[in-house]
This record gives structure tokens, sequence and C-alpha cells, in this order.
């Protein structure tokens, strides 16, 4: 699978130059239904990479933020499909803090196996393969990542230092000592699997595509992304493309279920979030 895995770091570098002449000059921001913000930039993206993956797999499905229009009794008997965010942290790309990345990943049987992440204001690209590591890619080379295990305190959560829902909030009290880290869309990950952040706990709606491919970055390089049951965070199972609640982990022995409600419990608080 590994050339599969390079044919898409050139698509994400693609979109990536494409999303970087937007963000040069002034650009229209339009509002989808959902009141999220869209702008040529996403569109670029959009049809660089599902074009290339149609041209380079064309017996695999493509889910994308920007086509996300297609019918469930058709998506649920998908064994595999790419799902795409041409442009993850649109609001953050209208801010211009470069804080926005490129996500495409390959999911099998409703894990994420195949994943590259971009973030082209800083050049900043990890891909990653199930079974094969996890990479960042500089000056043309690539170096291994692995998450800091065993995580000690403080433990370096990804958190807004400014502003937090109540049960975030109430989870980092009974972490105990912590640094808390501000970061954009999938970057969160990308810095657990580079073992610089420890923690990032979810307790919010996001959607498939936002987190895919830097779940697999995640995983390949030791740590988790679990549901608040304790299961893996999984792909293409139900009609609605929103996530349940979760918890990224660099140290999958961190004792998460400790950070929860204890009043309302792993289930409860599933419940509430998804």
């Amino acid at each position: 699978m590994s050339g599969l895995r390079e044919a898409c770091v050139g698509l994400a570098q693609a979109a990536g130059a494409a999303i970087m002449q937007v963000y040069a000059r002034d650009f229209d921001v339009e509002f989808k239904d959902d009141a999220s913000p869209l702008t040529q930039a996403d569109l670029a993206s959009h049809r660089i990479i599902v074009d290339g993956l149609r041209a380079l797999a064309p017996d695999i499905p493509v889910l994308s933020e920007e086509d996300a229009d297609i019918p469930w009794e058709t998506r649920r008997h998908w064994k595999r499909h790419w799902l795409v965010d041409p442009l993850d942290g649109t609001r953050e790309f209208v801010k211009k803090n470069g804080e926005f990345t490129v996500n495409i990943a390959l999911v099998e049987d409703g894990q994420p196996v195949l994943g590259v992440v971009y973030a082209p204001v800083f050049d900043y690209l990890l891909h990653a393969e199930r079974g094969a590591g996890a990479f960042l890619r500089r000056d043309g080379g690539d170096v291994a990542l692995s998450t800091r295990r065993p995580a000690t305190a403080p433990l370096r959560v990804a958190a807004s230092c400014s502003h937090l829902d109540p049960r975030t909030a109430a989870a980092l009290e009974r972490m105990g000592e912590t640094e808390r880290h501000g970061l954009g869309s999938s970057l969160k990950f990308c810095r657990i699997a580079e073992g610089v952040i420890d923690v990032y706990p979810r307790f919010g709606p996001t959607s498939e595509w936002d987190t895919a491919a830097a779940q697999c970055v995640l995983e390949a390089a030791g740590g988790v992304v679990l549901r608040l049951d304790g299961q893996p965070l999984d792909y293409g199972r139900k009609e609605n493309i929103l996530n349940p609640d979760f918890i990224a982990l660099g140290d999958a022995a961190l004792p998460w279920r400790d950070w929860l409600d204890p009043d309302t419990g792993a289930a409860g608080a599933a419940a509430a979030g998804g």
C-alpha cells in the first residue's frame, strides 16, 4: 500500500498549493446550511483530491465533506472508502492563523488504515499506514513518529486555554497537573503522534472526515482514539456522519475513565455528546 500512500501525499501537497493560492489573496466566504464557512479554497482542494483519488483507484468510492450527499443506502454497503476533508479548519483559514489541514484517509471495515494530514502554511506533512508506522515528512525524508509513553505529569492536553465547555473543564480538573495547548483542526492528533501532547478529549460534535486521517497517524505512532465506551472510534457504521464523544491518547495506559463524570459514567457521557 506504500505506493497508494505516496500518491495520497502528492495529492495532499497539490491540494495544499491550491489552498495557498487562495490564502494569499482576498477571498469570499459563503456559509453552508449548517452555518459552517465555505471558501474557494475548500472547493479547489476538493476537486484536486477527489479527481486524483478516482483516477488512482476507480473502484474505491470517495466521501468528501464537500460532496457528502451520498445516500446511506449506498454507503452502508461500502467495505472500503476514501474519507476526505479538503480543508479541515475553514474557520482557522478565514482567520489566517495557519492552523488548518488537508485530510485524506482510507477506511477499511470501519477503521482508518491509511492517513495523510498536511498543513500547507507550515509545510507540515504526516502520513501513516496501519502496520507500517507513522512519519513526518521533512526535507524530502521521513522521520518515524512515536507517542510519549509513559505519559507522566504534567499531562499535556490539547484544549483551549480560554474557551472550555463544562465537561472538558471537569475532565481537566480530574486529570490533576496539566499543561494546556490550544491547536486547530486535526493538528491536535498530530502533535500527540509526535509526542508533544498527551491527551485530546473531545466532548462535542465532529464529523468523520475531521478525524479519520489523523486517527490513522496517531494509532500508527502508538496511540489510541477511543469512544467513551472504550472501543476505537470507527467509520461508516451509521447513517449520521457525526462522531460520538471520544478521547485521543498517546499512552493507552492513562486512566482516562477516571476523568469522566462519575455520575453519568462513560455510557452516559457518550449519549450526551453524540
